[in-house]
């Protein structure tokens, strides 16, 4: 079979971090002989190369290629290329993995799409990845129709024959953005890009040590001359005007502007924050025109500004009081309704801990010069803000806690205002209520309810909480599907997750109590506190003496409540005995997991109760008791026969 897909892996001195990336193409969902790896080892100076020799005897699909340390990782990129067969090429860095189907679903949905380039969905951990980007699926994306701009690793699949006819390579040597300039151009000159934003393909990870490659402090110097490379690149593909002027806000925005604000300058040593300051001053006045700082949001601009008119002493004050801004989201209601568990919050930002205000009658302005000073610029961002208020979004994601994968959910809101100081200002509050779909949500595992509130210049993210104990809703656990998914708030913080895989005690199936139960017949039915939409299968099981039976049954949600009801026909050879019952929501799963209730029935009066017998709902007999009875007995026995074996004072035995 050709081989349709060659991974480029970079390798430089991994050790035990480049094993997660091995696993993970060793389990991918492509044939066997459909994909291959190649491992291009800069010069590696650790275990590394003994490593990947065996890994290459060991398996057909690994290979490696050994050469002198270049200093980064353009060139074993370019050697990469050099070397592979498939018909697309696929760049993974050495310390990074790949979800399992990410292959085969990018390489899939390339094909489908004609493209020259497929972006897979990412995931980051403890590292920033762009959001907005996979939203949504893109099967033909422009860098004008989508946010292509803002991902620009090189952790996308290429066509292979797309990258020779262009003659499209990394810059090589030791440097900075290389990956910048080598998908900004394949950006521009592809015949079609598509973003698959299904399924999260590449997991990006920034090491323990924090020894990654771009974690590394940089020389700014050094840094924005490689910069201004990317930039000649926008420049050679497209014309002047508002598109080149789109294209560059990305880099003024993100390397630029972003680096200049709030805590991520003030946690840098002043001498390297003049530094960096001046670089970007340079760059802001010699490359970019009016056209690109007036994109941008209110506080961007306050920013581009300020240091387009060299003012380092206002950016780091301006600074100081971003630190203190940041969102809030409280919620309002959690409840199941068919199927769907409903999520109302509200959302806003604080400043100093204390919810923001702006002026109630703001109108829209465009500055004709930076700020003079600090207090002014705050004063013009506040009015920008709520003259904008039109254009503020919140939305709810789902974020995997030990993977990072996030998924948006569905969310309706409005924009409020609440007066204060007498109606001269107002806070702007957004309303907003998701409905979260469990059964999309892929795979299990516990997911937290991130909100990411858009407004004026701030797209900030913050847990749903916390919610205080006396008055947060408490809902049941849902059966979605063959699973249960339980809504719960997080100790000690009370933040709101979703266990996808919950069982035992923690369905809260304890809550049951004798009047919820009644048996007739041959019938049981109990009350359950679970959340279920339609008809779904339960498998019982009674054990009694060492034996055990098995019984199919229904869970229906109950008209008049949050709970369930579950019924079954009792196994018609139940003899007399206490049985003891538990509870399965996947009975057709190759091992179902069982959760005891909390009470047992005495079937009596014959050994079938088909056959005229009755059964009766009594608790759950606890194990053991005559046991620990006659141990507690022994021990006070033993107990008063030391005492009586035992010496007087004085006396010896």
């Amino acid at each position: 079979m050709p081989v349709k897909v060659s991974v480029i892996v970079p390798v430089y001195n991994p050790g035990i971090y480049i094993e997660d990336c091995i696993a993970s193409l060793q389990r991918q969902s492509l044939p066997p002989d459909a994909y291959e790896a190649v491992f291009v080892d800069d010069g590696s100076t650790d275990g590394t190369p003994a490593r990947l020799d065996r890994l290459a005897a060991e398996d057909p699909r690994m290979r490696v290629i050994h050469q002198e340390n270049s200093g980064w990782s353009g060139k074993p990129r370019n050697v990469g290329i050099a070397a592979a067969r498939g018909e697309f090429v696929m760049f993974v860095d050495n310390d990074d993995y790949l979800g399992d189907e990410a292959l085969e679903r990018m390489y899939e949905y390339g094909v489908a799409n004609g493209a020259d380039v497929v972006v897979g969905k990412m995931a980051g951990k403890n590292r920033g990845v762009p959001v907005e980007l996979f939203r949504r699926n893109h099967p033909r994306a422009t860098v004008e129709n989508a946010p292509l701009i803002d991902s620009l690793t090189p952790h996308k699949m290429f066509r292979r024959e797309f990258l020779d006819r262009i003659g499209l390579r990394f810059p090589e040597g030791r440097r900075r953005l290389e990956d910048h300039v080598f998908v900004t151009e394949a950006y521009l000159r592809a015949a079609n890009v598509s973003v698959l934003g299904d399924y999260v393909c590449y997991y990006h990870i920034r090491r323990d040590d924090a020894s990654n490659a771009g974690f590394r402090r940089f020389d700014p110097a050094g840094y924005f001359g490689n910069l201004r490379e990317a930039l000649d690149v926008v420049e050679r593909y497209t014309e002047p005007g508002p598109v080149r002027d789109r294209l560059f806000r990305r880099w003024l925005r993100v390397e630029m502007v972003e680096r200049l604000r709030a805590r991520r300058l003030l946690g840098l040593p002043d001498d390297y924050r003049r530094e960096l300051f001046a670089e970007i001053h340079k760059v802001v006045v010699e490359r970019f025109g009016p056209g690109v700082a007036a994109g941008l949001q209110p506080t961007q601009q306050v920013v581009a500004a300020l240091a387009e008119t060299d003012r380092y002493d206002d950016v780091v004050a301006f600074a100081a009081w971003e630190a203190g801004v940041a969102p809030t989201a409280a919620p309002t209601r959690v409840e199941w309704r068919d199927g769907s568990l409903h999520i109302g919050f509200t959302a806003e930002y604080t400043s100093a801990g204390e919810p923001m205000t702006f002026p109630a009658d703001a109108v829209r302005t465009t500055p004709a010069d930076a700020p003079k000073d600090v207090e002014e610029a705050v004063a013009w961002v506040g009015a920008q803000t709520a003259a904008r208020y039109g254009q503020a979004t919140a939305d709810l994601l789902l974020r995997e806690r030990s993977s990072s994968a996030q998924y948006f959910q569905p969310v309706e809101f409005t924009r409020e205002t609440v007066a204060v100081e007498d109606g001269e200002r107002v806070r702007l509050v957004l309303r907003a209520t998701a409905t979260v779909d469990p059964a999309l949500l892929p795979g299990e595992g516990v997911w937290d309810a991130v909100v990411r509130v858009k407004l004026g210049g701030w797209t900030k993210e913050c847990r749903l909480g916390p919610a205080p104990r006396a008055t947060r809703p408490e809902p049941y656990a849902g059966v979605v599907g063959d699973r249960a998914v339980l809504p719960y708030w997080t100790e000690p913080h009370g933040n709101l997750s979703l266990d996808t895989s919950v069982e035992g005690r923690r369905l809260g199936l304890g809550g049951v109590r004798r009047p919820d139960v009644t048996v007739s017949g041959a019938r049981l039915r109990v009350r359950i506190p679970l959340h279920a939409a339609d008809a779904a299968r339960a498998g019982l099981r009674f054990t009694a003496s060492g034996r055990t039976l098995h019984a199919t049954g229904t869970l229906t949600g109950e008209a008049d409540g949050p709970g369930s009801l579950l019924e079954a026909t009792l196994p018609s050879g139940l003899p007399r005995g206490i049985w003891r019952v538990a509870l399965s929501l996947a009975p057709d799963a190759e091992q179902p997991g069982w959760t005891g209730l909390p009470f047992a029935l005495r079937a009596a009066g014959g050994s079938a109760l088909a056959a005229g017998g009755s059964a009766l709902v009594v608790p759950v007999p606890r194990p053991g008791t005559a046991r620990k009875l006659l141990r507690g007995v022994r021990r006070v026995l033993g107990a008063a026969r030391a005492k009586v074996l035992s010496p007087l004072p004085g006396e010896r035995r």
